[in-house]
C-alpha cells in the first residue's frame, strides 16, 4: 500500500481548494441568473411583489389605497407595470445577477425631480467598444421597452374595461357599506394612476432617449441614427395612445426637460 506523504496531502489540498471554490460560485451564479429584460428571475417572485406599486400610486396624491385582494387581472397588471416604471439601465448586470429589488417612488412625489440628461450621460460615459455599440445600446432599450408594452397596454384595456363595469354595477349592490364602497373606488382610482405612471415614465424615456441620441449624433454621427430615431417616434406613438382613463392625477403635470 503506498503511503501519502503530508506535503503531497497539502499539495493536494492546494490543488482542489481552488477548483472546488470556482464550481461553487459557477453554481451560485447559475441559481441567481436574472431574467428576460434584466427583470428579477422566476423564483424570487412572489404573487404580490408588485402590489406595493398600487399602494404607493394612490398615496402619492393622498388617497387610501383598496384592502380589495387584487384579481388576476391586477396583479397582472402591477407585474408589467414594473420594467416599464423602473428607469432603463437602472441597475448594474451584478445586482441583477444578485436579485436586486427596489420600490419607487411615483412620479407625483418623486425627488428629485426627473433629469432627462441622465440616461444620455450614463450612456456615453459607459466603456464601450465602439460608438456603433452605444448606438446598438440605446436602440436595444427602446425596443425592449416596445416589446413590454404591448403586453402591457392589453392588460389595461381590460382592467379599465372591468373597472367601468365594476363603477356602474355599484349603484345595483345590495347593502352596500361605506367601507365596501371605499374600496371599490379605490382599486378603481389605483389601477388608473398605475396606467398613468406608466404612460408619464414612457414620455420621459422618449425624452432621455432623445437627448442621448442627440449627443452621440454630435459625437459620432452615424447612420444607425436613423433607426434609433425611428424607434423613439414610435415609443413616444405607443404612449400617446395609451387611453388614460381619468383619475386623481390627472392634473398632475409633470416636467420632462432637463
Amino acid at each position: 500500500m503506498r503511503t501519502i506523504s503530508k506535503p503531497a496531502l497539502v499539495r493536494d489540498d492546494r490543488v482542489r481548494l481552488p477548483v472546488l471554490l470556482f464550481a461553487l460560485l459557477g453554481v451560485t451564479l447559475g441559481g441567481c441568473a436574472g431574467g428576460d429584460f434584466g427583470r428579477t428571475r422566476g423564483d424570487f417572485v412572489t404573487d404580490d411583489m408588485h402590489r406595493w406599486v398600487g399602494i404607493e400610486a394612490t398615496g402619492s396624491v393622498g388617497a387610501r389605497p383598496s384592502d380589495f385582494q387584487l384579481t388576476d387581472e391586477e396583479r397582472t397588471l402591477r407585474d408589467m407595470a414594473y420594467p416599464l416604471i423602473e428607469p432603463p439601465r437602472q441597475r448594474p448586470a451584478w445586482k441583477t445577477v444578485f436579485g436586486d429589488y427596489q420600490p419607487i417612488a411615483a412620479p407625483w412625489r418623486q425627488a428629485p425631480p426627473f433629469d432627462r440628461t441622465a440616461y444620455g450621460k450614463m450612456l456615453v460615459d459607459e466603456p464601450h467598444r465602439s460608438h456603433t455599440s452605444r448606438y446598438a445600446a440605446l436602440s436595444e432599450d427602446i425596443r425592449n421597452d416596445l416589446t413590454r408594452f404591448e403586453p402591457f397596454k392589453f392588460t389595461a384595456m381590460r382592467v379599465i374595461e372591468l373597472d367601468r363595469k365594476r363603477n356602474a354595477a355599484l349603484k345595483y349592490i345590495s347593502d352596500l357599506s361605506p367601507r365596501e364602497r371605499a374600496d371599490a373606488i379605490g382599486r378603481m382610482e389605483e389601477n388608473a394612476l398605475i396606467v398613468q405612471w406608466v404612460q408619464q415614465c414612457l414620455h420621459r424615456r422618449v425624452a432621455s432617449y432623445r437627448w442621448g441620441l442627440e449627443r452621440l449624433v454630435i459625437m459620432a454621427p452615424d447612420t444607425l441614427a436613423a433607426d434609433a430615431d425611428r424607434l423613439i417616434v414610435e415609443l413616444e406613438a405607443q404612449a400617446s395612445n395609451l387611453s388614460v382613463p381619468a383619475g386623481p392625477a390627472r392634473g398632475h403635470v409633470l416636467k420632462v426637460g432637463g
